[in-house]
């Protein structure tokens, strides 16, 4: 009788044991799934911000761009009046070589030709005068662009210092911009990201922007070396047009085709007669340290992008009657913090500022200064190149402490106590009190493509995506479980042999 008591109990206690056995295991994977889901979609956000920036920096390239083509239609205006002024002097020269001419006895016609040369070189001054006012006219429409643009620079920054931070506050806390859904959905009662653990993806996050306080990572570069960064991709990305205007053609004449018809006419109606010859025309526009660089290399070294600047110049040959005459000229219209400048002086009606590329500190670029979020790269493998991670580490109450709602704890306490007279007494936890999930993910790049393995991390690129990773050891586990005040379970997860 006594054993058959005894037997029904020990197989009550099984029964009993089996049921919070597998309450715990449920609990314990719908807790370890919902922190997956909680460092996977924290990783979704951090790699949308990156391809954000991403994007932003483009953007912000792509208005250098802009500037440049600004300038080198400013130039290409300007350098009308120039060349009119060339064959102005053109024509000083063939009077003068009348008027050699017109020394001799019998060579009246030479003082002819003279005069009419010096009159025809009247007309082209005039004619170079009204081009300059003409140029004059569109300079305001071109220094309201170049505002334009400049300020459109700063705003696309602001907003990648918007995203950022948002982005930040969600990782910091697992539960900001509608992250804490997951725990409403995945596991109600489980604990958010403590902050230990949340100052770690911080950390992470900010690693991978150079520039941004970070901690365990590479050296932050200067504002000039991010100002290269920025100024070679925008110089680089410049269309055919405003790179170089070389208009091709035998070698000997050039005829800039852009510039209209009607203007290019003057060049032989004025005179009426004779011929003309552009011999060289070119011109360029790009970002460069100063203006006399304008002409330089496009990976030049020390290129921090203070100017914007354009230039155009060429020769220009006439013949007329017995004489010949050649001049160059040049135009050049730059931008910089002292409000840039215009050559020629009558073609200049007012300034166009440019505070330069990446002017500031990251962390000083709330409002200008022309900043852009550059990746911070690390040549560590172990620190996956400078690839942040995300971790999460969250926990949940497994025993219900209700046995109306869950009977297989016995009571309030799932525990059961036992007394054996002289041999004392003993309790039996029946359910576990706590359980924990810990998860890591990954930020990565990869370009879509053949060898897009090849391209490292950038963040001109949009092609930042997220996965679930594996830790890459124990001790790695170990610093993430410190961060979350669970000793016990970091000095385990350093045991070799011990799976993670």
């Amino acid at each position: 009788m006594v054993l058959s008591a005894l037997s029904l109990l020990v197989l009550a206690l099984m029964v009993t044991l089996s049921f919070n056995l597998s309450h715990a295991l449920r609990q314990k994977m719908s807790l370890q799934q919902h922190s997956d889901a909680l460092a996977y979609s924290m990783a979704v956000l951090e790699a949308r911000a990156l391809n954000y920036y991403a994007v932003g920096n483009r953007a912000i390239a792509g208005s250098y761009v802009a500037m440049n083509s600004l300038h080198a239609y400013m130039a290409a205006v300007s350098v009308t009046g120039e060349m009119l002024r060339a064959a102005r002097n053109n024509f000083y020269m063939i009077a003068a070589i009348e008027v050699v001419r017109c020394m001799c006895y019998g060579c009246q016609e030479h003082c002819i030709d003279a005069a009419e040369a010096m009159k025809i070189a009247g007309d082209f001054a005039k004619e170079g005068s009204d081009y300059d006012k003409k140029a004059r006219g569109v300079e305001s429409g071109f220094t309201n662009a170049m505002q334009g643009l400049d300020l459109m620079v700063d705003n696309l920054h602001i907003a990648q210092r918007s995203v950022h931070d948002k982005t930040l506050q969600s990782v910091r806390d697992g539960k900001s911009n509608g992250l804490e859904q997951l725990t409403e959905y995945n596991a109600p009662g489980a604990t958010f990201l403590t902050q230990q653990v949340g100052s770690m993806n911080a950390n992470e996050f900010n690693c991978a922007v150079d520039g941004m306080q970070c901690q365990g990572s590479e050296d932050d570069s200067d504002e000039e070396a991010r100002a290269r960064v920025m100024t070679e991709v925008a110089n680089a990305s410049r269309s055919g047009w405003p790179a170089t205007r070389e208009t091709g053609g035998m070698p000997s004449v050039q005829i800039p085709s852009y510039l209209h018809p009607e203007f290019m006419k003057k060049f032989k109606d004025i005179p009426n007669e004779g011929n003309y010859q552009v011999m060289r025309h070119v011109g360029t526009a790009k970002t460069a340290e100063d203006k006399g660089q304008v002409n330089g290399a496009g990976e030049q070294g020390g290129n921090s992008g203070k100017v914007v600047v354009a230039t155009e110049e060429g020769t220009i040959f006439h013949k007329w009657r017995h004489g010949v005459g050649i001049n160059n000229y040049k135009a050049e219209v730059w931008s910089d913090d002292g409000g840039g400048g215009h050559t020629p002086n009558g073609a200049h009606s007012g300034q166009h500022p440019f505070e330069g590329v990446n002017a500031r500190a990251l962390t000083a670029c709330s409002q200008s200064g022309n900043c852009f979020m550059k990746f911070r790269a690390n040549p560590d493998a172990d620190r996956d190149w400078g690839q942040p991670r995300v971790y999460s580490y969250v926990t949940r109450q497994f025993r219900g402490g209700d046995p109306s709602k869950t009977p297989w704890e016995l009571n309030s306490s799932s525990t059961l106590e036992f007394e054996h007279g002289a041999q004392g007494s003993g309790r039996l936890k029946l359910a576990a009190d706590e359980g924990a999930g810990l998860s890591k993910a990954l930020v990565y790049y990869h370009r879509f493509g053949q060898g897009g393995w090849k391209e490292p991390p950038n963040l001109f690129g949009p092609y930042w995506r997220a996965k679930l990773h594996p830790f890459r050891d124990g001790d790695e586990a170990g610093r993430v479980l410190e961060a979350a005040g669970n000793q016990d379970a970091a000095e385990l997860a350093r045991v070799p042999g011990v799976s993670l």
